[in-house]
């Protein structure tokens, strides 16, 4: 690897730990960037990139020079959809290990007005949370509010009517009583998560609070899980109209 040469894009978000959809979580090729008008990297399992871009958003982490975390969010714009890069997004922000800050991405975005993924970029902006805790639960959020349905809490922390704690839930409708959970199969393959969540949810209902459980097979048809959360609302009160995104 030359010694102007820089880990970027996949790569750069692969080495900070950036969830990106499997067909980007491949460890080859590799993506090396060189700054503008060196001549970009060209070998097997090798894409190579010559960039535009400032010396401060090149970083030395964990001994590698990579993009920096609002840069290699930019220039994952050009390739993720939008709930992908907002998922991308949210892990950056995270405030139990944030890696940059929303100024920084507005920023990012300020400096390169006509490079590929703006519009994208632009999308995903206002959608970022820094209480989302994985994926999963990022994709839902933006199935359900690009449909029009009200926004829900991340990781909202439930209590009963002495203040006593209840439960911890992934996407929270605290005005009504519900909760939207993202069940991976470590729910289902662990004896002892497979109990706890058997008693949790009789906890939450001895309470009245409705948990809709939701799967990888449920975000691949988000007409039917917006409809079935939709539905739920309803039922436990909302009366507002649909206003779709996009």
């Amino acid at each position: 690897m030359p010694a102007n040469a820089f880990f970027s894009h996949q790569t750069a978000a692969q080495l900070l730990g950036i969830p990106l959809p499997a067909r980007r979580e491949l460890a080859l090729p590799l993506h090396v960037s060189v700054v503008d008008p060196a001549r970009a990297p060209d070998a097997r399992d090798i894409v190579g990139h010559r960039l535009t871009i400032e010396p401060a958003e090149i970083i030395l982490w964990r001994g590698l020079p990579i993009t920096g975390p609002a840069r290699t969010w930019m220039d994952l714009a050009a390739v993720l959809d939008l709930a992908d890069l907002v998922a991308a997004g949210d892990y950056l922000l995270s405030r139990r290990h944030p890696l940059t800050t929303l100024t920084a991405l507005t920023d990012a975005l300020a400096h390169y007005p006509g490079r590929r993924g703006l519009v994208t970029a632009r999308r995903a902006l206002p959608l970022l949370r820094d209480g989302a805790e994985s994926r999963r639960e990022s994709l839902l959020r933006v199935v359900i509010v690009e449909a029009g349905l009200p926004e829900p809490e991340c990781n909202a922390t439930i209590y009963d009517a002495h203040g006593l704690f209840l439960a911890r839930g992934d996407l929270v409708y605290r005005e009504y009583r519900s909760l939207l959970e993202y069940q991976g199969d470590y729910h289902r393959t662990d004896r002892g998560q497979w109990r706890r969540d058997i008693r949790r949810l009789g906890t939450l209902e001895d309470n009245d609070w409705l948990m809709q459980q939701f799967t990888d097979d449920d975000l691949a048809a988000p007409v039917e899980l917006v409809n079935r959360i939709e539905r739920r609302l309803r039922a436990r009160g909302w009366s507002g109209q649909r206003m779709p995104r996009g």
